[in-house]
């Protein structure tokens, strides 16, 4: 038993030793020298989805009212989903919450001073804050796949009582194409950048020892739609066209050439 836990222990020490070791050097011969540079490639495309969330904000006198009249008023916000052609898989509850709202005792006082424009006299004890109410909150992330009907989408979800819209930004559903199309392109840059090198230095490219990959992007794309409403909604105006514009996704490569004359 001693002599397990022995080998246990070593095999341990082991392992930790060997994750504490630094990544090996590339193995150059003499008259080579290591050149390490990057490259950054780009792809555009007309995306073909878009992305943006709806919610409904209630206030009740307690926090069941608020959620009863928060659940009535969002059941009808995702039936006008699908009525418009969205799928269940495309709609997904993002935010849920509720929050009791406090009363401002000093600054109602302050107000009251204001009006009846009397002098407002501190209290000599402060009165604490006190709940007065509970806001509830339900947002679901939407995303369309018929560009051409969002701003239709839009004016339905606020008519069927939704408060709180922000979005859209736009996106690709299938991005592989255009993230190879810019892994090709980064690699390109990073080799013509390389030869650069080498020439100003007298030397040529003999092998390529490593590549390395960063990670693929979105850029954000600017808020098109953002609002919340409240009271009585008034007639929608026409549906605004929606401009989707391009996205870029783009990635970026190390790479370490080994150079000799």
């Amino acid at each position: 038993m001693r002599l397990l836990a022995f080998m246990a222990i070593a095999a341990g020490a082991a392992s930790a030793a060997q994750a504490q070791l630094p990544a090996a050097s590339p193995v150059l011969s003499p008259e080579e020298t290591l050149l390490v540079v990057s490259g950054e490639g780009q792809s555009r495309r007309v995306p073909d989805v878009a992305l943006f969330s709806a919610g409904v904000v209630t206030q009740g006198k307690t926090g069941g009212e608020a959620l009863s009249a928060n659940a009535a008023r969002m059941d009808e916000v995702v039936k006008a989903l699908k009525r418009a052609g969205i799928a269940d898989r495309d709609i997904q509850t993002s935010a849920l919450s509720l929050q009791p709202q406090y009363s401002n005792p000093e600054q109602e006082a302050q107000m009251q001073a204001r009006l009846t424009r009397q002098p407002y006299v501190p209290p000599a004890q402060p009165q604490a804050p006190r709940i007065i109410g509970y806001e509830a909150r339900n947002n679901v992330q939407v995303r369309v796949r018929k560009l051409g009907a969002m701003g239709s989408i839009i004016d339905t979800l606020v008519s069927a009582g939704a408060n709180q819209v922000d979005g859209p930004s736009f996106t690709l559903d299938d991005s592989k194409a255009a993230l190879d199309e810019a892994r090709v392109e980064a690699v390109k840059e990073a080799r013509s950048r390389a030869e650069l090198y080498a020439r100003a230095a007298g030397l040529r490219i003999s092998r390529i020892l490593s590549i390395s990959e960063g990670g693929g992007y979105y850029p954000p794309q600017p808020v098109m739609v953002t609002g919340r409403f409240a009271g009585p909604a008034a007639p929608p105006p026409p549906p605004s066209p929606v401009a989707p514009g391009e996205v870029t996704l783009g990635t970026t490569v190390s790479v370490q050439f080994a150079l000799r004359p």
